[in-house]
């Protein structure tokens, strides 16, 4: 009888924010307890690494070989150092660009006035990613092969990771 290997995931968390002790970690134990309780995978590495395009990019690749789901939170926000998106796309050598659905979401969301450049930058994503749709702000998350990635801030992340779950094989 052979027993069944329980599907496993790494959480990485990206940020100088986290490192420098200015924002304290909220969503490691908030994802750990969530993909344990409801959903059967067991978290069993965490990283917390710098907003640099080759620590990331380094990163994505070994924890998405080693481990059957990854999840990222923070860097894909407006703001010049939210460089998640991009790196990831590199990660796995994917287009990257305005994603069509998340554009139109996000224009819809701020209306044409207020779409400015930062928030555009938040439609920018792996062009295959599946979307993470966020009930809180309207940026969504993405999905690229086995990594979700998801906003830093707590309340935005919680919001959203109901979504993820349809994703998930157990």
């Amino acid at each position: 009888m052979s027993k069944k290997k329980k599907v496993n995931a790494a959480i990485l968390i990206i940020g100088n924010e986290i490192l420098s002790g200015r924002t304290q970690d909220k969503n490691v134990a908030f994802i750990s307890n969530w993909l344990n309780l409801n959903c059967g995978i067991s978290v069993q590495e965490v990283r917390i690494i710098p907003d640099i395009e080759k620590n990331i990019v380094k990163n994505i690749r070994l924890l998405s070989s080693k481990f059957d789901y990854v999840f990222t939170t923070g860097g894909i926000g407006p703001t010049h150092d939210d460089i998640t998106a991009k790196s990831i796309a590199k990660a796995f050598k994917v287009n990257y660009g305005y994603h069509k659905e998340a554009y139109k979401i996000l224009e819809d969301y701020y209306g044409k006035e207020k779409f400015n450049d930062g928030r555009k930058k938040m439609a920018k994503m792996p062009l295959n990613a599946k979307l993470i749709y966020n009930p809180s702000s309207a940026a969504p998350g993405f999905i690229t092969k086995n990594v979700f990635s998801l906003p830093g801030v707590p309340s935005i992340l919680n919001s959203m990771i109901e979504n993820c779950k349809r994703y998930l094989v157990k």
